[in-house]
């Protein structure tokens, strides 16, 4: 029987607790939410306090501000401010991945993302890499490149690689005539290059928002219904008060189909959890879509694909939903370079043959999340009239859902080892299955969302159940039940569960209820769940990948 959400929380605090330990002598960045949009009135408290207002972000409520720590105690007491967090730092986290998606299958109907609108938030995007070119390369796709970084343009070059593997149309790969066409998911989609990372691949929470909003500003002029995100950081706090949360939920109800990568911290074991619980944010929003990494063992087919053993896996910290969704091919994908500072940097990722840097491999779930917004983009283009919670929905329905029980990964620098086992908090709803997303034919009931559920342990019989919120489509015992629709067997598949009930995880899980689950672990408020995250899960690139 599933267990139904709804716990009461207890009334939050105002400030972050990775804020508390500031400095009090000095001026600390940070992004203040209101009860409602601040006004000058609002800016005029802070500014009277010996702070200066840096960024309006009026469509969360809130404002990114400079502001003396010693005055942030008396900033909380004010009763219109609801949370102050600080401007934290953010980091940037296809030959055979598109047979192996059904993705060129897709193409040869006609499917290549025209007319659709994809928002990249990463570093920069030159309208110049002839791969996002149209078709006669004769004018660029990239029709819109905007800063909204502390430096302007820079040829870091992850942005590059997200777009190539997002909307490449593989024609420097042609001409060049190598062994392999490097083509995206959408190859004739059109990107809006927003730049929120500097040319070291970091940002911070304000540069991202400010991405966010101008990326909903611009949905109607070009017609954005996809935005791309693989970058994040570290969960401090629930995704209900985190800033960066509270904006992507904003451009999902614009009707933006949010796309997040999870993150590459699945070897993390500094908690003691293997790896569980180090989906970074905005990926642990229940909203999104959140994307692991696969590895395709450079085959076209998906039979022998298995799980990048660095893939952050959930639920997620503090309010343990269950992600991510589903996962994409992410390790060792080759896409644009255009002769960047990673093309330079990293000389044996560099595709031989290629003129001027086009083309280098790069790894991580930075990788994996452009497989799936491209996904998006075709699904849109086929019908417009899709929302972004049914995209979440046949995307996550349609996942292949064959996998092995577990396996074995070896670092090809250290050597050492890694086990994966495939659950549901490792692979989510499956593997990103293209043609049949676009195949799918399934409407929600109305009114009802693709939230992510929640995982629940319960103490007694010291399983982990789903629960699910009470507008999620899948879940409903009333109206759906498990053998419906959205059933959770049929979302997930049954391999993920335990004996045929709705427990996720229990006795005869690959770690057992005694370690990475037992009571005092992950399941408790000072471990893997509350605010002691670490840093390091938030570097999302991976430049060598695994064997």
């Amino acid at each position: 029987m599933l267990l139904a959400a709804g716990l009461v929380a207890a009334q939050p605090p105002r400030i972050a607790t990775d804020l508390k330990a500031s400095d009090a002598t000095a001026n600390v960045d940070v992004i203040v939410r209101f009860k409602v949009a601040p006004t000058e009135v609002h800016h005029q408290r802070i500014i009277q306090r010996g702070g200066a207002l840096k960024r309006e972000m009026g469509f969360i409520k809130s404002g990114a501000y400079s502001l003396p720590a010693s005055r942030l105690a008396e900033l909380a007491a004010d009763p219109d401010v609801e949370y102050i967090s600080p401007d934290r730092p953010v980091y940037s986290s296809l030959n055979y991945a598109v047979p192996a998606l059904e993705a060129d299958i897709a193409q040869k109907y006609g499917w290549d993302g025209t007319g659709i609108g994809v928002a990249v938030l990463d570093s920069y995007v030159k309208p110049a890499i002839k791969d996002l070119q149209n078709a006669a390369g004769t004018a660029s796709r990239v029709v819109d490149s905007e800063s909204f970084s502390t430096s302007d343009a820079d040829n870091y070059g992850h942005g590059f690689h997200v777009s190539g593997i997002l909307a490449g149309n593989g024609s420097s790969s042609i001409k060049a005539s190598l062994p392999a066409v490097y083509r995206g998911i959408a190859p004739n989609a059109t990107i809006i290059g927003l730049k929120v990372l500097d040319g070291n691949g970091a940002g911070t929470d304000s540069t991202v928002i400010a991405g966010i909003q101008r990326a909903i500003q611009l949905k109607g002029k070009y017609n954005i219904r996809v935005m791309n995100l693989s970058l994040g950081r570290p969960v401090w706090e629930s995704y209900t008060l985190d800033p960066l949360c509270q904006a992507v939920e904003q451009a999902w109800k614009a009707g933006i189909v949010v796309v997040v990568a999870a993150g590459n911290g699945g070897r993390n074991n500094t908690l003691g959890t293997n790896g569980y619980a180090t989906i970074t944010s905005p990926g642990n929003d229940p909203y999104v879509i959140t994307v692991g990494a696969m590895k395709t063992m450079f085959t076209v087919t998906r039979s022998d694909d298995l799980i990048a053993s660095y893939s952050s896996k959930g639920p997620t910290s503090i309010d343990h939903v269950v992600k991510p969704d589903l996962v994409a091919p992410g390790n060792r994908v080759v896409a644009s370079a255009m002769n960047s500072n990673l093309y330079k940097q990293y000389p044996a990722n560099q595709i031989s043959g290629s003129s001027a840097g086009s083309y280098m491999m790069l790894s991580g779930t930075s990788m994996a999340a452009p497989m799936v917004s491209g996904a998006a983009a075709l699904m849109l283009q086929k019908d417009p009239t899709l929302t972004p919670d049914l995209v979440k929905a046949r995307l996550m329905k349609t996942a292949n859902k064959t996998f092995p029980t577990y396996s074995v990964a070896t670092d090809p620098v250290t050597g050492q080892t890694f086990t994966s086992q495939y659950d549901i908090f490792t692979i989510g709803a499956g593997y990103l299955d293209v043609w049949a997303a676009l195949s799918n034919v399934d409407v929600l009931p109305f009114g009802k969302t693709a939230r992510s559920p929640v995982a629940v342990y319960n103490a007694v019989d010291h399983h982990v159940y789903l629960a699910f919120s009470s507008s999620a489509a899948w879940g409903d015992s009333a109206a759906w039940g498990d053998s419906a629709a959205w059933g959770d067997y049929i979302t997930w598949g049954t391999a993920v569960f335990l004996n045929g009930t709705s427990a996720a995880w229990g006795d005869s899980a690959a770690w057992g209820d005694s370690a990475a689950w037992g009571d005092s672990a992950a399941w408790g408020d000072s471990a893997a769940w509350g605010d002691s995250t670490p840093a390091s899960e938030s570097v999302n690139l991976l430049v060598n990948g695994e064997k």
